[in-house]
């Protein structure tokens, strides 16, 4: 669906993108970053809006610069506030519908339609101007669906919404999804995307950190070092012979019930944790890992880009 190779972007002697080198199947993938990390510049390439200063983009197989086929493909839900106040969001998605090459009769129904998958009917012959942030969310991605495009890219499109929002545009980009149609979708919050995407793109400084499946990039840290609290009696006890067996590198105590391990062989220490706890002199009631989650994974990963990590 869309290749990159070896794709830099400069804003004179600033990097947007650095050196990015990848491959995207038609399916719902997650671009996740802090601000500023090269997302919108990303999503610009794809949709032409910038052309690489270096490398090539293609999209479904052609160069998304100034390529009005291509665009017919593709739906649009930008990060920025580019609506106009004084026409209401029904005649904007419409009139873009035009734009697009549908009639006036065809252009009208597909507004209507949008705007109702999106919540919007009520609120649809009201002047923009008066919309509240999340309602021009909505209206933008209605916009950016109207005219049933094989892929749609949003940057940061749960900006603005309250959590009934959140929850009614997670269920309209999961039936999209169902349907057979393409996602990409920019956030610098993790738990927006994790369950919609399957697949995630880490992006900072303008560098991918990492792709893939969750799965995929956890493989990624299996040199690592993980870190796990412990929680329970005999603590003490249980640190003496971690350290004796040497299945440790640093060790933390937070309190007496509770300790810190950041091991290489974690395989190796959990399986020594039962037979430990046989004797009564160690009770563990909690064990929880750092890297659990994509948020932790995606902070290992700065630390790693950062040199923190090795």
């Amino acid at each position: 669906m869309i290749e990159l190779d070896g794709v830099t972007k400069l804003y004179g002697t600033v990097i947007g993108v650095n050196d990015i080198t990848l491959t995207l199947e038609p399916g719902a993938h997650g671009l996740l970053g802090p601000n500023g990390s090269g997302k919108t510049t990303f999503l610009n390439l794809v949709t032409g809006q910038l052309r690489p200063t270096r490398g090539d983009v293609t999209v479904f197989g052609d160069s998304p610069w100034d390529n009005a086929d291509l665009y017919r493909r593709i739906g649009v839900c930008p990060g920025f506030e580019g609506l106009y106040a004084d026409i209401s969001g029904f005649d904007w998605v419409r009139y873009l519908m035009q734009l697009n090459g549908f009639s006036p009769r065809e252009a009208r129904r597909r507004a209507e339609d949008a705007l109702e998958v999106v919540g919007m009917t009520r609120s649809m012959h009201r002047s923009m101007g008066s919309y509240s942030r999340g309602m021009r969310q909505r209206t933008k991605l209605a916009q950016s669906i109207a005219h049933e495009p094989e892929l749609i890219i949003l940057d940061e499109p749960f900006n603005g919404l309250d959590p009934v929002g959140r929850h009614d545009i997670t269920q309209v980009l999961k039936d999209w999804i169902k349907c057979g149609g393409s996602v990409i979708i920019a956030s610098h919050i993790l738990h927006e995307v994790e369950s919609l995407a399957t697949s995630f793109l880490l992006i900072c400084g303008g560098r991918l950190l990492a792709s893939g499946t969750p799965v995929e990039v956890h493989s990624l840290l299996t040199d690592l070092p993980n870190e796990f609290q412990i929680r329970g009696e005999g603590m003490r006890t249980l640190a003496t012979r971690l350290v004796e067996e040497k299945l440790v590198d640093s060790l933390r105590f937070e309190g007496d019930g509770e300790l810190t391990v950041t091991t290489h062989k974690p395989l190796l220490m959990a399986g020594r944790l039962p037979e430990w706890s046989r004797d009564g002199t160690i009770r563990i009631t909690e064990m929880t890992s750092g890297d659990d989650s994509l948020q932790d994974l995606f902070t290992t990963l700065m630390r790693i880009h950062r040199g923190e990590l090795r």
